[in-house]
């Protein structure tokens, strides 16, 4: 079980660990779920290596997965200043109003507020805000609400992250096979692993799943700053979980059957809607719920997750379920096995 809380792990520099470079994954496993499996036993803190292709064998029938659906979109765009020609890049992070998107830009101390950019022959955009951290507020024009994320299609780029260089792969490796809600600059990467037939197999060992939705932007993959970990506030994020997910949900907790989150943004999903109503409820808003060694989780019983960024308020969730130091240790222990960090490095099945 998760290590009581001490005051050290409220400190960012507690959550550093030294990670070789060739360890950072550039591309996926030839397939999806041969990427390899580390799992540990919360209770006897044990572990064994795995393979993502053994997950129905090492799950009980009966068990319930929660996957967010979410999809990755072109977010990274790039536009001219009206009044100069040059050229910016933006990264589009969360819908605020129709039309209106927050970005974080490059070069951000040479916007100002009613700024235009253009970024295509009918498209541009007004600067209607500017904040701390390169964060600014774009109000698009000149295209229709429903045609925007076509227009994005057309003119944007996946915004894969820094530390993935390489650009060999397909588009659709950096989505999951089950994404269909578009809203994401990243992919909920744990669920990366699924293959359409490990998803059968699965379902006939008695294994089921639920979906929600979490659009992933800056309340992920922002780094933390704050040398105190609870004073650092997370931005908003978008989810939603529908009625029958909710439902099913329910039924699982009544029965005292186990639920499985695949991806710490389910984990942030479920425990936003449990906290607040200490069930699961269909509902959808934003949510910026930060979870760090010292409080509890509440809505799962397992947890599926790739391998996080040093720092990152990632590895803070995943020690929060089952303690830092022994997170960290298990970390040395995937660095001396040669596991694959980070996106679309390899997995952790945490029980």
């Amino acid at each position: 079980m998760p290590e009581s809380i001490q005051q050290e792990d409220l400190l960012l520099s507690a959550y550093d660990f030294e990670l070789p470079e060739a360890l950072i994954a550039q591309t996926p496993a030839d397939r999806r779920d041969q990427s390899r499996l580390l799992v540990y036993d919360r209770q006897t803190r044990r572990h064994l290596h795995r393979h993502f292709y053994d997950l129905p064998e090492l799950l009980q029938p009966g068990d319930l997965l929660v996957m967010n659906n979410t999809r990755v979109f072109p977010a990274r765009i790039f536009g001219q200043k009206s009044h100069t020609g040059t050229r910016f890049e933006f990264l589009l992070t969360r819908q605020t109003a129709s039309l209106t998107w927050q970005a974080m830009a490059k070069n951000s101390k040479r916007i100002k507020p009613g700024y235009v950019f253009v970024f295509s022959e009918t498209v541009s955009a007004e600067i209607v805000n500017c904040e701390a951290g390169g964060l600014v507020e774009l109000h698009f024009k000149g295209i229709e609400p429903e045609a925007f994320f076509g227009w994005l299609d057309q003119h944007g780029e996946i915004p894969y992250p820094p530390y993935i260089t390489a650009r060999t792969s397909s588009q659709d490796r950096y989505q999951t096979v089950f994404s269909r809600s578009e809203g994401s600059v990243a992919a909920p990467t744990a669920g990366l692993h699924f293959t359409p037939e490990l998803l059968a197999q699965l379902h006939q060992r008695g294994i089921n799943s639920v979906e929600v939705t979490l659009h992933i932007g800056m309340g992920t993959f922002a780094p933390v700053r704050s040398e105190r970990i609870d004073t650092h506030p997370l931005h908003h994020e978008w989810y939603s979980l529908s009625e029958n997910a909710a439902e099913k949900l329910n039924v699982q907790r009544q029965a005292g059957g186990r639920i499985i989150a695949v991806g710490t943004t389910s984990v942030r999903t479920l425990e936003s809607v449990w906290r607040k109503h200490g069930m699961f409820q269909a509902e959808q808003g934003e949510t910026n719920i930060f979870i760090y060694p010292g409080q509890k989780i509440a809505a799962i019983d397992g947890l599926i997750t790739n391998f996080h960024l040093p720092r990152s308020s990632l590895l803070m969730l995943v020690s929060t379920w089952i303690g830092r130091k022994n997170l960290l240790k298990l970390y040395q222990n995937a660095i001396e096995a040669k596991y694959r960090f980070y996106s679309f490095g390899d997995a952790c099945l945490l029980l």
